[in-house]
C-alpha cells in the first residue's frame, strides 16, 4: 500500500472561511470544478478536473506537497509526488 512520505510538511489542516473559490481563477475570471487547499500554506487552487489545474501547479512550482479536498463533507487528502490520496482530520 503505498502512502505519503511528505506528512511532516502538512501545517494546515482547515481552510480560512469562507472559501470564495478558486483564487487564481478569481483573478484571471477562470472557472473551476472543484477545490483543493495547500496543506502547507493554505492556497486555494482548482483541481485537476478544472481547466486551468491550479492546485497542482501551485504544489509542482512551490514544493508544497500536499493538498486537501474543500468541498463540503470530504475530508481527504492528495499528495502530489507520491500520487496517494488519504485521510487526515484535525485531531485525529
Amino acid at each position: 500500500m503505498a502512502t505519503c512520505s511528505h506528512l511532516d510538511q502538512v501545517v494546515l489542516l482547515e481552510p480560512a472561511q469562507p472559501v470564495a473559490g478558486c483564487e487564481e481563477c478569481l483573478r484571471t475570471g477562470g472557472r473551476w470544478v472543484h477545490l483543493r487547499m495547500c496543506q502547507t500554506c493554505g492556497q486555494i487552487g482548482c483541481c485537476d478536473s478544472s481547466p486551468n489545474r491550479h492546485a497542482s501547479k501551485h504544489a509542482l512550482e512551490e514544493s508544497h506537497p500536499i493538498l486537501r479536498s474543500v468541498e463540503p463533507g470530504e475530508h481527504w487528502s492528495w499528495c502530489v509526488i507520491d500520487e496517494v490520496a488519504f485521510e487526515l482530520r484535525p485531531g485525529a
